[in-house]
């Protein structure tokens, strides 16, 4: 918004006045907020900040002393520079003492060696950062105009993220409180460069605030949630934490929280009577109707939800055919068919999914629980697409929820913030530390000793380290976490939340 002392020194007024730079030559991209001229000597009690000083000189002090009191004033205040016409107190050059303080302090000292109208280098500059802001103000009605009419067009995170970049003209990142990159745009610069080894390049950017810039990064993050509940950050990186950037990446977030409130899952399908029980799209009466009226009836008989990994929904459809049972089949997303199988039961499930895996010996067929009535198969189609995120590995037969156990549970809540959360607040510290320093990855040496029944003896040489530097390690894990390693309760914790780890870096 505010032009530089060295873009105010080229503006044609200045220039005319013949300028000379005679110190201070590092402070030249310092902003210049206002221009003040004067000639008393004691200016600095009525300055803010920022302000270019014009003066003749001819109130300034006599001794050397004085002079540089007056450049200390300056420099303290933070004056952006001071710029003095010769002819009438110095004549060729200013005194030695002056140019000496101004060079220690950093200021920018100017000789105009012509003399030229004072309120011309005023005018020019005020115009200058007058126009700047009407710019500001331009930009900023176009980035809210932008924004809102993503908002009233439901757009996805994608959107909003292509925006972001695209009025930026610099890569937006959206990630969740994993440090898992959701939806990114690169802004024309190589996509794999700007997302390798992310997760430690994103933990080592720490924003002070909200909003904030690291300037040591070059990110300018801030967080994105609603109603108090934070469930992601948008990153931008950009040169400098200028005000238009904070506005876009705010307005940015905002319209994400927005879009997530609306719609929580905005690439759900909505096109088969399995999405519309899933995502209550309609009545559970109007799905029966429907459903009836396809030669499928669901009251009065055990249904049960099954989720088939990869998508064969037209191979579950022939399988039902081939089996004599009624049920419902579609898509559910790009990777999984969704089945409502009626008149259920332990058998059928079982016949089911090995003529499934005869098409496909590497399906997964997760199912949920048996329910009596339509207003229950949702929660068993739910749990049934759970169990299949959980699943790791290809299994032969149907997978339920008493298959997955504890990492299982934690790979279904892997999108849960409060899951989220709760890793950052157990090993944050370490995995800030780690990012840090990649040579000593101490997760790996808490994660031997816990996987080793805290045996340090036996992790000490699982990880082959003699015992004194095994336990020296340990040690600092410990002060890292603020964690009591002999503790069972805090050991416990700190092992769910290695399980939750690798369930959302999976």
């Amino acid at each position: 918004m505010f032009p530089t002392v060295r873009e105010v020194l080229a503006l044609e007024p200045v220039r005319n006045g013949a300028p000379r730079v005679v110190a201070g030559q590092d402070g030249l991209d310092q902003a210049v907020r206002w221009v003040h001229s004067s000639e008393v000597p004691d200016i600095a009690t009525l300055l803010r900040g920022g302000e270019l000083v014009l003066t003749t000189g001819i109130g300034l002090p006599a001794d050397e002393a004085g002079l540089r009191r007056y450049i200390a004033d300056l420099a303290e205040v933070g004056a952006c520079g001071l710029a003095v016409e010769l002819g009438r107190r110095y004549a060729q050059r200013l005194p030695a003492a002056m140019v000496k303080a101004a060079d220690a302090l950093g200021l920018p000292l100017v000789e105009l060696h012509r003399g030229t109208p004072f309120v011309a280098i005023t005018e020019a500059v005020h115009s200058m950062i007058i126009d700047a802001q009407l710019a500001e103000l331009r930009a900023t009605e176009e980035i809210h105009q932008r924004f809102t009419d993503l908002s009233v067009e439901g757009a996805g995170p994608a959107e909003v993220v292509a925006q972001a970049a695209a009025l930026a003209g610099a890569p937006v990142v959206l990630e969740n409180l994993s440090r898992q990159v959701l939806a990114y745009d690169a802004a024309g610069e190589k996509a794999e460069l700007l997302l390798a080894s992310w997760e430690a390049h994103s933990r080592a950017i720490r924003p002070a605030g909200r909003t904030g810039y690291d300037a040591g990064a070059g990110w300018l993050v801030t967080a994105v949630g609603a109603r108090g509940q934070d469930w992601g950050r948008l990153l931008m990186r950009v040169p400098a934490a200028e005000a238009r950037y904070t506005i876009l990446i705010e307005r940015a977030a905002s319209t994400l929280a927005l879009g997530r409130l609306i719609d929580p899952d905005p690439e759900g399908p909505q096109r088969t009577l399995l999405q519309a029980l899933i995502n209550h799209s309609m009545p559970v009466e109007e799905v029966m109707v429907r459903a009836r009226a396809l030669g499928v009836p669901l009251d009065r008989r055990p249904l049960v939800g099954v989720v088939i990994r990869p998508a064969l929904a037209a191979v579950a459809e022939r399988v039902l055919a081939e089996m004599s049972v009624k049920g419902l089949t579609g898509t559910l997303d790009p990777r999984s068919a969704g089945v409502l199988i009626t008149h259920a039961s332990d058998e059928v499930l079982r016949v089911f999914a090995e003529r499934i895996h005869k098409s496909d010996p590497a399906a997964i067929v997760a199912a949920g629980e048996i329910v009596a009535s339509p207003r229950e198969a949702r929660r068993s189609l739910l749990e049934a697409a759970q169990v299949a995120d959980a699943v790791r590995h290809p299994v032969r037969g149907v997978v339920r929820l008493t298959d997955v156990g504890l990492a299982g549970l934690l790979h279904m809540l892997r999108d849960e913030p409060r899951l989220q959360t709760f890793v950052e607040r157990e090993l944050g510290p370490l995995l800030a530390y780690d990012a840090r320093n990649p040579r000593e990855q101490l997760l790996e040496v808490l994660r031997v000793y816990l996987e080793c029944g805290r045996n340090k003896s036996a992790a000490a040489e699982h990880s082959h380290l003699s015992r004194p530097a095994f336990y020296e390690r340990l040690a600092k894990i410990g002060k890292i976490l603020g964690a009591d390693l002999d503790s069972v309760p805090a050991c416990l914790s700190l092992h769910v939340a290695l399980l939750a780890l690798d369930a959302l870096r999976s």
